[in-house]
């Protein structure tokens, strides 16, 4: 018997778009076929008329019930034995999952935490306790391997790639003004350390995915308006600037080529990170770039807004140009992926900070991703509707190890499956999204809107309705094909 029928769309499947019939069965889409073929005898029928059917969107980036420093909350590596303020911290997995069910996105892609002191494995144990039993959608870990990363946590990469966990993202720099950072803790992993992880990434079927900036200019940058007085927040696009993200990207990938590494690299920000991407892959090297949506809409004039802090991001903002390009490469291509680097904190802890030397990075994205993505890559730029499903979910299913078991309308796959209204048209209200106390979406136009989320068979969104299970989600093992660490396969 077939449990669940989505009938009367335009589906967007691997091989093409087409006005199909999708069955599902148990958790598994069971049959694409064309309309009235499937038998009668249905457990129930979704009604997609007029409609555009996807697949469920994945978010690969995205930092959940994770600590946020501020000049408020302190950093969380500088707490005292007995801080003034507790520590705050990001939306927890049950409102970031419930956010982005509500969004269009069915599987999560969050972060365990690799402290130098530690290991991989006790950072994956960690995160599993906030997730499992806590989240409504289907989530997964990359291993974010911190600092002076150890012997021991390099020594554990082939297990860590054997049980699911193949991706491991590090930082080139601090992000961070030095004088927020004790010696001898932060986030940026040396050249050697680097080369090392790549290496047995490499022999063992794993990816780097890496904040790439040149930190010696990030701080330079940092004393240098410092030294001029000019620290107002909107001067932060002086510190992350074009040259530090080119000259790092560059960097890592002749390293990269040496190591024989595949590498992606998160929140490309810049026209000249799109560029080397595009000569990386054009050698025919296994590179992948995301971006993010807050990059691709807003530039560095937006800072000057009233409480423009609250659209950076860590990198920043850049000019009107890089945004413009950062749109070429989703619709042309050039990147591979849309992200939000999710970092959902209250409006007030936001936008506290009012110089760069204490901003808060980050904001509620996750729930807007499809369908700012939507709105303005196939509404106003044409995108095509298979691109869409590219940037939005196929690939990172590719990327990261999950394809075809998400991010893919096709028979054995998750029954994970989106329904978009391309009539929706009309300006985003905060009414319309389901976490935190602001978005910078509020009041931006849109042109079709996810309605309905189909999590492994089961409907969990519909007519702005919630249905999900308490618990519900599922930890997604993952194992990347060796096609995409070998060549630039999507």
């Amino acid at each position: 018997m077939i449990d669940l029928i989505v009938r009367g769309g335009q589906v967007v499947t691997p091989w093409g778009v087409g006005d199909w019939d999708v069955a599902v069965e148990g958790e598994k889409i069971a049959a694409v076929a064309s309309p009235g073929s499937l038998p009668g005898d249905v457990g129930r029928v979704v009604d997609a008329s007029g409609k555009i059917v996807v697949p469920g969107g994945i978010e690969p980036h995205s930092h959940v019930a994770m600590p946020i420093w501020t000049s408020v909350t302190g950093h969380p590596h500088m707490a005292p034995a007995r801080p003034m303020h507790p520590p705050a911290e990001t939306a927890p997995p049950d409102e970031a999952s419930r956010s982005a069910l509500f969004g269009g996105t069915t599987t999560i892609m969050d972060f365990a935490h690799v402290e130098p002191s530690s290991d991989i494995f006790s950072a994956i144990e960690e995160k599993n306790g906030r997730w499992r039993g806590g989240s409504y959608c289907d989530y997964t870990y990359h291993c974010m391997l911190l600092g002076d990363i150890s012997q021991r946590t390099i020594a554990q990469v082939p297990e860590a790639i054997q049980s699911g966990f193949p991706t491991f993202k590090i930082f080139t720099t601090d992000i961070l003004p030095q004088s927020r950072i004790p010696p001898g803790v932060g986030w940026q992993a040396r050249m050697g350390h680097i080369s090392a992880i790549m290496e047995q990434a490499a022999a063992n079927g794993g990816l780097l995915t890496v904040h790439s900036e040149d930190d010696d200019m990030v701080q330079y940058n940092y004393a240098k308006l410092d030294r001029e007085e000019r620290t107002e927040w909107f001067n932060i696009y002086e510190v992350h600037t074009n040259m530090v993200e080119d000259v790092s990207f560059r960097r890592v990938l002749r390293l990269a080529e040496w190591a024989g590494a595949a590498v992606y690299f998160v929140h490309v920000s810049a026209k000249e990170g799109v560029n080397s991407i595009l000569e990386a892959r054009g050698k025919g090297l296994p590179v992948y770039g995301e971006t993010l949506h807050n990059y691709a809409c807003f530039n560095a004039e937006d800072y000057k807004k009233p409480d423009g802090m609250k659209y950076h991001t860590y990198p920043s903002l850049k000019s009107e140009e890089d945004r413009q390009a950062l749109w070429e490469g989703l619709v042309k291509g050039g990147l591979n992926t849309i992200a939000t680097d999710e970092f959902c904190s209250s409006y007030s802890v936001k936008t506290h900070g009012k110089s760069v030397n204490d901003m808060t990075g980050g904001h509620n994205g996750t729930e807007a991703r499809m369908g700012i993505t939507y709105s303005v890559g196939v509404g106003d730029l044409g995108m095509s509707l298979q691109r869409f499903v590219e940037v939005t979910s196929a690939n990172a299913a590719k990327i990261m190890g999950m394809y075809p078991r998400k991010g893919a309308i096709a028979p054995g796959s998750d029954a994970d499956i989106v329904l978009i209204d391309p009539t929706i048209d009309r300006n985003l209200d905060l009414s319309d999204l389901h976490i935190s106390d602001y978005s910078i979406w509020e009041g931006w136009p849109i042109h079709g809107w996810p309605v309905t989320t189909i999590l492994r068979g089961k409907v969990v969104v519909e007519n702005g309705q919630f249905f999900a299970t308490p618990g519900g989600g599922q930890l997604i093992p993952r194992k990347i094909d060796a096609d995409v660490l070998n060549r630039p396969a999507c």
